[in-house]
């Protein structure tokens, strides 16, 4: 494979299997550290004997000296592993913190939300990042981005998933270096006054500014959303629908500020530049106004993790592009990610953003020149056409495994959006940035406003317009880890057939072809003989899920399970089809035995010491009267009761050592599986 024959992407490949070995087994940094040292002075003495730099010697040695830098790189970055952590002290109990907001995070209904840094603990210098959460009252109290807060409280644990196939939000976060929260009351916290600017506070500033510059001028609701989005990296005032559109119209990429806008970026700014290089070095003035005119825009959008991570990878493209070699460019990406992973945070390769992004760029710069080769009309426009549909079938060909894995959907018609869109988003990036100037400088135009309104609104109709093609949007679709990889052998194996056609790669696809049609009927022929039952958690509602196969029967008091988790749980398990039935007073299930109690408190005694007994909707029964009664072998208690009682229940089955399982606190409780038992 001739990629594997560039230095940069084999170093950057050695350095990703250190990450990833560094983040699932626990490897001693010291003896990593010993390691990489023993490395380089090897590596120093054979270049000081003027051994060969190719020799398998000094290859060997460079590959694992590279990945015991990808060990160590990820390893200095867990928060945890510093020795002034909070973690590594009390911390449970409650403190006086001093925190700095670092970050604004979208507001859910019932609260503000900030990541914070912590400065110190009862006047002692610690550190760490943890979430704020602060209440939404009549005080309307809000904060800003480098707001320094005094608080008095405690940390709370970040919940893990209470049902199956259900976002992790706490390995999220996790992965964020964040692992705990503050839940902020008016009463248990003040800020401070004249407290000392970050980058990330004049960042924030410099985009507030401009978000109420636009809010003066007379764009639509709809449309101003978007446009904070394109230019700011703001997506709070999107509406649902409109981002609905956007999502089913396979252009959701549009508005996150990521890879596609500093892209479309670089190439205007290479248009507009173009004069300055009929000066002394103007190749070079013109890039490095180039480099500082993305940052710029990186500094206006926030310098979100995206944006930094977008302009770095575009910035040593903008490198490449000076050079003017094609065959560097691999080089230039593969060196840029090394850069990022290892500089900026390595546990970005987790991340489905920095995932997408140079998926899609390798791609591009990968499969562009197979499709132009492979037809290259003569007419012009004709030309231009089919470029720009190479571009989209390039990039949506490098993420489509990824947008399987984590979206499980596929827009038919990204092209048409893709084509209807991107071709103009450079004239809407450029214009946008023109109204933001005008806006800062009071000399915004009615005109220039309206003209960019409706340029806006013809976008979010054409969106919608592809969008309501239902008929080419293809959701729930399963897809697995293993496909994930199958899938990328065969994309990559029939680019390789592309490339260069020989027995020995077509028989390579071929294999990966099989093989990824193995697992496939494998997962489903599994799926098929699956069995289980299980309470799930859900606020104020009983839930019993049964699955029979690829057949799934919901039991529930008030038929409204929620969609998110019946749709999680069908795409994971392959579900064919789902029947909502009324929760009974009792179930038998592989010879164990359920008995529901509801508010009524009613049971029947028909079932001598049954295995389950299920607490729903808050029943006022004397619980210790009821086990002797019942001799059930393990009490659950559900969502739909008031905490109150679980505390005196959990009291009591601890007093008679009885097993005691509350949905809200452990999750979803598995009765019965033809697999494993989950208790």
């Amino acid at each position: 494979m001739q990629l594997l024959k560039f230095i940069p992407i084999k170093l950057t490949l050695f350095l990703v299997l250190g990450i990833l070995l560094g983040h699932y087994f626990s490897i001693d940094i010291h003896l990593t550290l010993t390691i990489i040292i023993l490395f380089i002075l090897v590596l120093g003495i054979l270049l000081y004997k003027q051994q060969r730099t190719d020799a398998i010697s000094f290859g060997t040695i460079t590959m694992l000296a590279t990945i015991c830098m990808g060990i160590l790189s990820i390893t200095l970055w867990q928060p945890k592993n510093r020795s002034d952590h909070y973690s590594r002290q009390d911390f449970k109990e409650t403190h006086t913190w001093h925190i700095k907001i670092q970050e604004v995070l979208k507001p859910t209904t019932f609260s503000e939300r900030y990541i914070g840094i912590i400065k110190n603990r009862n006047h002692k210098k610690i550190s760490g990042r943890v979430i704020l959460n602060l209440s939404i009252d009549s005080t309307g109290q809000q904060h800003i981005v480098d707001d320094e807060l005094i608080i008095y409280a405690k940390l709370d644990d970040i919940k893990h998933p209470l049902n199956p196939y259900q976002f992790n939000y706490k390995d999220y976060l996790s992965d964020l270096g964040i692992y705990h929260q503050i839940r902020l009351k008016p009463s248990n916290h003040f800020a401070l006054k004249n407290t000392a600017s970050t980058v990330y506070g004049v960042a924030a500033s410099i985009r507030n500014k401009i978000s109420s510059k636009l809010k003066q001028a007379k764009f639509g609701t709809d449309e101003l959303g978007i446009i904070q989005a394109l230019l700011l990296g703001q997506r709070n005032d999107i509406s649902e629908t409109t981002y609905n559109n956007y999502k089913n119209a396979g252009a959701v990429h549009i508005l996150a500020v990521s890879g596609l806008h500093i892209g479309v970026l670089l190439l205007l700014l290479q248009f507009l530049l173009q004069p300055l290089e009929r000066l002394p070095r103007g190749k070079t003035l013109k890039l490095i106004i180039i480099v500082i005119l993305l940052w710029g825009f990186a500094l206006i959008a926030g310098l979100s993790a995206s944006v930094i991570r977008a302009v770095t990878m575009f910035s040593f493209i903008a490198y490449a592009l000076y050079l003017n070699r094609p065959s560097n460019t691999f080089n230039i990406l593969a060196l840029s990610m090394f850069a990022i992973l290892l500089l900026f945070n390595p546990m970005l390769i987790f991340h489905v953003g920095f995932q997408m992004s140079y998926a899609a760029v390798f791609a591009i710069v990968w499969i562009y020149p197979l499709l132009q080769r492979f037809w290259f009309p003569k007419n012009i426009l004709v030309r231009k056409i089919w470029q720009l549909f190479s571009v989209s079938i390039a990039a949506q060909v490098g993420v489509l495994p990824i947008s399987l894995f984590y979206f499980h959907q596929f827009p038919g018609l990204f092209f048409v959006s893709n084509l209807l869109i991107v071709p103009f988003l450079g004239l809407i990036l450029g214009m946008g940035i023109l109204v933001i100037l005008s806006a800062l400088l009071n000399i915004l135009p009615d005109f220039l406003v309206n003209i960019y309104d409706t340029l806006i609104r013809l976008m979010n109709q054409t969106i919608a317009w592809v969008a309501q093609q239902e008929a080419f949007l293809f959701q729930n679709i399963s897809f697995n880890n293993i496909q994930l990889f199958a899938a990328y052998g065969v994309l990559i194996s029939l680019i390789l057939v592309f490339t260069k056609s020989t027995y020995k790669r077509a028989m390579v696809f071929l294999c990966c072809v099989i093989g990824f049609q193995i697992w496939t009927f494998y997962s489903a022929y599994e799926s098929r003989k699956k069995e289980q039952l299980f309470v799930a958690h859900q606020t104020k509602n009983s839930i019993l899920l049964q699955q029979k196969g690829n057949l799934l029967y919901t039991f529930s008091i008030n038929k409204n399970t929620p969609k998110r988790l019946i749709t999680n749980y069908s795409i994971a398990e392959r579900i064919d089809s789902v029947a909502h039935l009324t929760l009974q007073s009792s179930y038998t299930f592989e010879d164990k035995n359920l008995i529901i109690i509801d508010s009524l408190g009613v049971y029947t005694s028909a079932i001598a010491q049954p295995d389950y007994l299920l607490l729903t909707q808050s029943p006022k029964i004397n619980l210790e009267r009821l086990i002797d009664s019942l001799r059930p072998k393990y009490i659950i208690a559900d969502g739909s009761n008031y905490k109150t009682y679980i505390k005196r229940w959990k009291e009591t089955c601890h007093k008679r050592k009885l097993p005691f399982h509350y949905t809200g606190e452990k999750g979803a409780y598995y009765l019965a599986s033809t697999e494993t038992t989950k208790k």
